[in-house]
């Protein structure tokens, strides 16, 4: 999948479309020729892109833990011992309430579908997450150093789970803007890790 800068491509373009339509009404409720008319080719013609419905989940479920991790790790190179772990984390907060507004159709396929993965690619998926997890662990741990690895590691993945409720938050404009909802995320994101280190220490 295309970076953020970059144009979309056609297989882009129906990556975007199927993970919308696999989201809304399930993998087994969205037939090809749906996928193609939602980007303006014919159904048979996507094959010319991918062969076929799982190619299109392994490649959006296995794309999106790589480009997380890929992120994570550009967000780390960059601070370059320069930023404080403080800073850093943040960094990498940002970066997860980006996915979490933005591609809230991939955390709802990952949810229902992961399991319709093949061995392989839903075991690179975890790969992916675990490593990603750890990068997470070892910064919050440099900014609360009296929180013990397990407990870190719970609290990272909670606040996955914080971040990755978007899908559920409500129908638009029932909820503050873009910028207002990332503030909040990002607050009880760094309140949870900070409740959690404050627990440590009791």
């Amino acid at each position: 999948m295309a970076t953020r800068t970059d144009a979309p491509t056609r297989r882009d373009q129906i990556l975007k479309e199927a993970a919308r339509l696999f989201a809304e009404r399930g993998f087994h409720g969205v037939g090809v020729d749906e996928i193609g008319a939602a980007v303006g080719i014919s159904g048979p013609g996507l094959y010319r892109h991918f062969p076929g419905k799982d190619a299109m989940l392994a490649e959006l479920l296995v794309g999106i833990s790589g480009q997380l991790l890929t992120g994570a790790k550009r967000r780390l190179k960059e601070a370059d011992g320069t930023a404080g772990a403080g800073a850093v984390l943040d960094s990498l907060i940002e970066g997860h309430i980006d996915f979490a507004l933005d591609d809230r159709p991939l955390i709802t396929l990952h949810d229902r579908e992961l399991d319709r993965l093949r061995d392989s690619d839903r075991k690179l998926v975890r790969q992916l997450q675990r490593q990603y997890v750890e990068l997470w662990v070892e910064v919050v741990r440099e900014v609360y150093p009296g929180l013990a690895e397990p407990v870190a590691r719970s609290a990272v993945h909670s606040v996955f789970g914080l971040l990755n409720s978007t899908p559920h938050l409500g129908r638009p404009g029932s909820l503050p803007g873009r910028g207002g909802t990332a503030t909040l995320l990002h607050r009880m994101a760094r309140g949870a890790f900070a409740a959690a280190a404050a627990d440590g220490e009791d």
